[in-house]
């Protein structure tokens, strides 16, 4: 079978929608294109993988600029035709999409042409591009329950998010081998591959002076931030600095706690790593989406929520006291065991082939009549 995945923007879009490639991959006989933008990060990304790539022209609407909404109207019109002229090309059976603007053209298109579409939505409050093709497509899968009533779609399916599924499969890392000690715990704090500056600079005095005898940090910085900060911050002993750690679900599966923003796939890993976390939502996404991401873990009680508002060195050290407190971090593990591990990507295919197979039935019948 032949497969189109579209997703753009950021990696809450992209990796699902690669976790999802790992699946359709277990059949050496299907083929598989992705449809992203030209100018974000799936561009570099995923030709950098060896994955068949198609890079459309598209920009999201502007809330102010009218001007620049003009041009990217007749943006989005052009990239529709493209788009058409790939369903004739590529002839897909279906195309799966993440979310980000640049699914509206590709989604349109296949629908045009005759075309399955199916939806993932990652956050607890769908984006908008993903709640204006949800009438259309044919199946929307979620990654929370609490979705489904805010999607339009006849068919809506809880099948979580697919890095979940990559989470719940990973060996946990050997803490040992970057310096920590067996015997304390760790602590990871981290905002994101880039970072936050508005957080990081929120933690500096958390992070001069915070010492325990029986815990470790790891603050991971973030890209952007990691030689400024490493350069001028003298911290404890205790705390290590990095930009970037490679497989965070396997360091997270060695950690007591987890301090980062509450993005869908960081969601998705906590709950699949079984790990104790502090959200703090970031304030400057679409619909606030991060915050109720956060609320749904807070209500579970397997995360504490610290608003970046109310962020400082005392209100972070009254957040981690809170759970490591015996019987505290006891039940938020208790509760986060409980928590049912779901192989979303092969769920999601699974739906995807079952749907397909129905469409392949009925077409058979129609030729034989």
């Amino acid at each position: 079978m032949r497969f189109i995945l579209t997703a753009g923007g950021t990696g809450g879009h992209i990796y699902p929608a690669l976790s999802v490639l790992e699946e359709i991959k277990k059949d050496k006989t299907n083929e598989y294109l992705y449809v992203g933008t030209k100018d974000r990060m799936e561009n570099d990304l995923i030709p950098g993988m060896g994955i068949p790539y198609e890079g459309i022209e598209i920009h999201g609407l502007l809330k102010k600029n009218i001007v620049r909404n003009a041009k990217n109207v007749k943006d989005i019109v052009s990239a529709y035709k493209r788009c058409l002229k790939i369903m004739d090309e590529f002839k897909p059976d279906a195309v799966i999409a993440f979310g980000g603007y640049v699914t509206l053209p590709v989604c349109l298109a296949a629908k045009r042409k005759g075309v399955k579409v199916f939806l993932h939505e990652q956050n607890m409050l769908p984006g908008k591009t993903n709640m204006f093709l949800s009438r259309k497509v044919d199946e929307v899968f979620i990654s929370f329950k609490d979705s489904k009533s805010k999607l339009k779609c006849k068919k809506v399916v809880y099948t979580g998010n697919p890095v979940s599924q990559r989470a719940i499969e990973c060996k946990p890392y050997n803490k040992t081998e970057l310096g920590f000690s067996k015997n304390k715990k760790l602590i990871i704090i981290v905002m994101g591959s880039l970072g936050s500056t508005s957080v990081n600079e929120r933690l500096l005095d958390f992070l001069r002076t915070y010492e325990r005898d029986d815990s470790e940090i790891l603050f991971i910085t973030g890209k952007k931030s990691y030689s400024e900060l490493n350069n001028n911050l003298i911290v404890p002993k205790s705390t290590k600095i990095v930009p970037f750690f490679e497989n965070l679900p396997s360091l997270m599966k060695s950690a007591d706690l987890i301090i980062s923003r509450a993005g869908a796939s960081t969601i998705a890993e906590i709950m699949a790593t079984k790990t104790p976390s502090i959200l703090i939502p970031s304030p400057y996404v679409a619909n606030n989406h991060q915050y109720y991401n956060a609320m749904d873990l807070v209500n579970k009680n397997i995360s504490v929520l610290l608003e970046e508002k109310d962020l400082d060195k005392n209100s972070l050290i009254a957040a981690i006291d809170k759970i490591f407190e015996k019987d505290n971090l006891e039940k938020m593990k208790e509760n986060l065991s409980k928590i049912k591990d779901i192989s979303s990507s092969s769920m999601i295919m699974e739906e995807v082939y079952k749907e397909l197979k129905g469409k392949n039935d009925k077409k058979s019948k129609k030729e034989k009549n």
